[in-house]
């Protein structure tokens, strides 16, 4: 399977390397300044743990911006499967280019596959099941997109992108707003057309919410027996999504219950980066 960058990332993606390589080599790589700059080498990448690899289109973009004579092979696709000490791409070039992109163009793959890899594991886990499992806005300042596209590549989905692209309305924006049943119609009046999510936290929010014809209703923190009843009542009617206090030891059982969605932050807040490891050789 093939993962295209969606074109609001593609715009962006030279912008965050843009402020990594900023940040990291500043006025200048001074320990590179050690190696002749006419000396040529060529380096591998490796992983020391298993996962699914996500990140290429940055590594490439660290090493254009650096120096666009490094040839950049990625061995690995996008949302490949990968296992210990396997070779993720190599790079041939100047030595102080490559090791001064080092660090940059692993933690771009480090954070993505991290989370492409913790994706991976829990859609595994619910693949007997119709649930989708989605991401949340809780991800690294900057990084948002690169992050939700990790979580396509990992097998899982996307929640709303930001606070643009469809209504949430949460417990204060219902007590701001007079009731749950007056968010909704003010929602409908504002933007016809865009998707209407109500969280609620009691079967009395979980009638009103089904009574305001929400598109999607979320289950903040109802336990199993609930959340079954939740489906019982809904018949069907509006798409559920189960909410809060989910992990990796209660998921499948949450899944099991009926419910369309289930959205996790742990599935870009929480994620261990891969371990990975750059070998320089053929020094020339």
């Amino acid at each position: 399977m093939s993962f295209e960058l969606p074109l609001p990332l593609a715009d962006q993606l030279a912008d965050q390397v843009r402020l990594a390589l900023a940040e990291d080599v500043g006025s200048g790589d001074l320990t590179a300044q050690l190696i002749p700059a006419t000396t040529q080498a060529r380096a591998q990448v490796i992983t020391r743990q298993a996962g699914v690899f996500c990140g290429g289109p940055w590594v490439e973009e660290v090493f254009r911006q650096l120096d666009p004579q490094v040839r950049v092979t990625l061995l690995v696709a996008e949302g490949e499967p990968i296992a210990p000490n396997q070779v993720l791409f190599t790079l041939e070039g100047a030595a102080r280019s490559l090791l001064t992109g080092e660090r940059s163009a692993l933690n771009f793959v480090q954070l993505l596959a991290g989370v492409a890899s913790r994706c991976h594991q829990y859609a595994a886990l619910v693949a007997h099941t119709s649930v989708q499992l989605l991401d949340t806005r809780k991800t690294l300042p900057g990084l948002r997109l690169a992050q939700k596209y990790a979580v396509t590549c990992g097998g899982c989905f996307n929640h709303r992108i930001g606070l643009y692209d469809a209504y949430l309305i949460k417990e204060n924006h219902i007590a701001a707003a007079g009731s749950l049943t007056q968010a909704v119609t003010e929602a409908r009046r504002l933007a016809p057309g865009k998707l209407v999510e109500v969280e609620v936290e009691n079967f009395a929010e979980l009638e009103e919410a089904l009574a305001a014809a929400a598109d999607i209703i979320m289950l903040d923190e109802f336990d199993l027996q609930q959340t079954r009843a939740a489906v019982a009542l809904n018949a069907g009617r509006a798409k559920l999504e189960a909410s809060g206090g989910i992990d990796q030891h209660n998921l499948v059982a949450v899944a099991e219950t009926g419910v369309d969605y289930i959205s996790l932050g742990t599935l870009t807040k929480d994620v261990q980066s891969l371990d990975l490891s750059m070998r320089l050789g053929g020094a020339e």
